[in-house]
This record gives structure tokens, sequence and C-alpha cells, in this order.
């Protein structure tokens, strides 16, 4: 067993870092700690850094007791879940039944004098969740809806990075990819609309996985595009881990008919089956060019890509030049709105909010708003960022009606016949891109670069990140391997390949 002072003791080292689901598990069967200590030593860690870095919205008060009931079906040889006793953390914008859910919106926090939403259930994926054994520690710091690559306006403060206090952490996924990296937990369910999977994962030296636009339920979540776009998925520090969670939280839901295109469409001997240290053989993957986007890379970000295509090739994986050359897709998608498919926020908000309480027959958008005396869509408010979709003029309309997407649905099937023709034309198994064209920024800066945003979310298409070196400033970079439409189990073993045989995450040190 563990040394209790260590436990006990956030000052003293830290015994988990980078610790692994598998590591965990190994420890457990052992008996090498209980889950009790395992949580607590978790606990106190928090507790020593919270402050510098403000990853959480709200600690699960239940942790300890949950853990207790871990080590109890353990002692007494009851079934354990494929997550018994792992500490994980969730996005605020997930459900989790008697937790406030704020949207990082102040007005919409008690906290922050406004007024609070306490769902009555879970979401789908804390159900999963539960069921497995994990043990959520808590909440995870987000900007207001979702909407911005870093946490500065969010009701609880900003979220730091544990690579680099200065620079961004990320969004909107801020916390847990901050709780992620700086091993203040094992895994985290992030969540994204534009990026905010993929960018807190990049910009923190971390695996995210963006799956296929239905392959997870994403009932019980706060909305940014829940028609159209939203996914949740997982942060870990490795593609094992990340693998792991997968295989928890994916796959049909009754309550999300849109999980319906996932059967058949998971892997019978699940995402742990592709991990094979020679994925990369023979495949062949796409780079990133100015055919794909009008976007030059950054002269470090370039040196790094190029290292890294370098490692591609050693490795096996044949790769092609700028596949999109000539084709018109970078034409094509910048003559269209990079948001296009968030018309339906007010549709899928209406829809969340009769579901947060089916008890409170009050909740509506226009008795929330009403009630709070300001709207998020307002001019400076923190849906401005995409005011020409949502904006009086489009609140004003009948949210319990799904708007027109006839434009969206035809931008979405031509961008997808582009990479499939592109795909079939030379034989590729994917593509890998820099995940950031240039170097992460710092802190304050509200916008943040990236090759895949928004080609990825509109389409639907799974990507994987894994981090690829770091640049001379200590910054992350990572690549973004990404492919066709239920892809994840190909994608997940040639980001395991990678990652098996370059080993770039290097752990935080916290300040």
């Amino acid at each position: 067993m563990l040394n209790k002072n260590l436990v006990q003791d956030a000052t003293q080292r830290f015994l988990f870092e980078e610790v692994t689901v598998n590591d965990l598990k190994a420890g457990y069967e052992k008996e090498e700690y209980t889950t009790v200590e395992v949580i607590q030593s978790f606990l106190n860690r928090i507790e020593h850094y919270e402050d510098l870095y403000n990853a959480f919205t709200f600690m699960n008060e239940n942790a300890l007791e949950e853990a207790k009931e871990i080590d109890r079906k353990r002692q007494t040889g009851e079934k354990l879940g494929p997550l018994a006793g792992i500490p994980i953390v969730i996005k605020e914008a997930v459900d989790i039944a008697g937790y406030p859910s704020t949207f990082g919106w102040a007005p919409l926090s008690k906290k922050a004098g406004g007024i609070d939403f306490i769902p009555s259930h879970d979401a789908t994926i804390i159900t999963r969740l539960k069921e497995s054994g994990a043990i959520i520690l808590g909440k995870t710091n987000i900007p207001p809806f979702s909407c911005a690559y870093n946490s500065n306006s969010s009701w609880k403060g900003p979220t730091f990075n544990a690579v680099d206090r200065t620079l961004t952490p990320g969004g909107s996924s801020s916390g847990t990819a901050t709780a992620v990296s700086g091993n203040f937990c094992v895994l985290g369910i992030a969540e994204e609309t534009a990026g905010s999977i993929q960018v807190p994962a990049a910009a923190q030296a971390l695996v995210g996985i963006k799956p296929s636009f239905g392959l997870i339920p994403t009932t019980g979540v706060t909305p940014l595009a829940g028609t159209t776009r939203d996914v949740l998925g997982p942060h870990a520090r490795t593609v094992q881990d990340a693998a792991a969670l997968l295989e928890v939280i994916a796959g049909y839901d009754e309550s999300d008919p849109k999980t319906s295109d996932s059967i058949g469409n998971i892997p019978e001997k699940g995402y742990y089956s592709s991990l094979d240290k020679t994925s990369l053989k023979g495949k062949r993957l796409g780079l990133y060019g100015l055919g794909w986007r009008n976007e030059e890379l950054s002269k470090e970000t370039e040196a790094l890509y190029n290292q890294a295509i370098k490692e591609l090739k050693s490795l096996g994986a044949e790769v092609v030049l700028d596949p999109f050359k000539d084709k018109g897709f970078a034409e094509y998608m910048g003559s269209k709105n990079s948001f296009i498919g968030m018309e339906t926020f007010f549709y899928d908000l209406e829809k969340y909010l009769k579901n947060l309480n089916p008890e409170d027959k009050t909740l509506s958008i226009k008795n929330v708003f009403e009630k709070v005396g300001e709207v998020p869509w307002a001019d400076n408010g923190p849906l401005a960022l995409v005011s020409d979709i949502l904006n009086d003029e489009t609140a004003s309309k009948d949210p319990s009606e799904l708007p027109d997407l006839r434009e969206f649905n035809e931008v979405k099937t031509t961008l997808l016949k582009y990479i499939e023709d592109v795909m079939e034309e030379f034989q590729l198994d994917g593509f890998v891109y820099p995940q950031m064209p240039k170097p992460i920024p710092e802190r304050e800066v509200e916008l943040v670069a990236s090759t895949t945003v928004s080609e990825i979310n509109i389409t639907g298409l799974p990507l994987i990140t894994v981090p690829a070196g770091y640049y001379s400033t200590g910054s992350p970079f990572a690549l973004a391997f990404f492919g066709e439409m239920w892809s994840e189990a190909k994608l997940i073993g040639m980001a395991y390949a990678y990652e098996q045989a370059t080993k770039h995450r290097v752990r935080p040190n916290l300040s």
C-alpha cells in the first residue's frame, strides 16, 4: 500500500505523474494502492495547483465515497467496469445530475451572481462513464457557450496552459486539456463544434480524438450546433488511453437518433485492437498544402512538419504532396461561412432546456433570457464571433422548428465529395497535417489558427491529434491525422505507431 503521509500531503512528490489507465489497473490488481488512495492523491494535487491553473468549475464532493465503493467491489470480487478507479474530468458543457450546468456564462452561474440550472439527470455519456467505474473528479472550465479558443471570459476566470501559463490553453475545452496535461486526472471528456477538442489537445501536448459525427451521443450536452456539428471526445496523454475511453463512450443510444449511424461502424474487437506499432507501414497519407487552404505554414512549423514527415516515412508511410492542388477545394471552402451549421443553435438550445429538468415547464429560451435580463447573441456578447448567424433576427424565429439546413447539407456533401475523390484518386488511407499553421499564441489572443477547423466539423469526419515535438520557445507542436467517416480505428492505429516510435510528449513542469 502507499505511504499514507505521501497520499495526504500535497507538497510531497506526486506518485502518479503521466500514469496510464493500464498502469493504474495493474497497480490495483497487485494491491499496490487502493482507489481511495489514488483519488485522494489526485485531489491533493488539484488543491495544490488549482489557484495557478484554474481548470475546474465544480468538484465532485462524492469522489472519495465512489472510490470506496470501487474498493469494496474489488475486495468482494464483484465485476468491475473497464475504467474502474480511473480519475476523469468532464467539460462543463456536459450535464451531471445535481451539479450546475452554467454554459461558462456568468448570468447562468449562481456563484457569479446569476441563476443556476441544475440537471435532474446525467448526460448519456456520464451514465456510461459511471457504469464503467470511472471516478469523476469534477467539471472543467469553458468560455461562455463554448465559443472561444480560451476561457478568458468564463465566469470562473481564465484557465492556464499546463505546458506554459503564458500560452493559450486552447478552447473551448480549456479546463479539460489543462487537467489532463497537468496530471490532475488520467482522462478527460472534451467537446467540439469548431476545434474545441483538437485545438486544446494540440496546445497542451495531448492526444485528442474528434470522432465522426454521430459516434458518441450528445444528449445532455449544452449545444452550440447539436444537430449539425457538436461532438464529444477524449483527451488523454497517450493514444492507448484515448482509445480506452472511446471504447466506453462510443455507440448508439436511443436518446440521440444521430447515433444510429454508428451501428455497424464500430470495430467488433474495439478500438484497442487497432493499437499496432506497425500500423503506418504501407499507409498512404496526404500532406497539407495550399490546395487544402490558402495559408502558408510558418517557417518553424514547416520545419517541424518536415521532421515529422521524415519520421512517418521511416515507419513505412508513403506521402502525397498537396493532393488537393488544383482541385478547387480551398477556393470553394474559402467562399463559405466556416461556422455554417450553427444556425441550429436556437432549436438545439430549446430542446436541451426542455430536457434539462422535464418537471420544470418554465425552461425555454424566452423565459430563461427574460429572467437573466440579457442574451448571449447581443453585440459584444459571448456569441459575437458568430453574429452573422446568431442574432436578434434569427433569435426571433420559432425555436421549436428546425431551421432550413439545405445550404449546410449542400456544403457538407460537396466537401465530402472533394475529399472522397482525392482519397480515391491517390489511393489514400488518410491525411496528416500540422494541427496549427503557426506557433500557439499567447493566452490573451482570442483567435487560434488551425489547418482543419472548420472543414472537419462541417463534414463530420474523424480526427486525432498526437504530440509531434516542440517549438524553440517550448510550445507544443502537434500532428492531426484525419480520414473518412468511421475510420477512427485506422487513425488510432497510425497515431499510435507514430507516438510509440517518437515519444514526443514531455511531462509539463508545473509552476
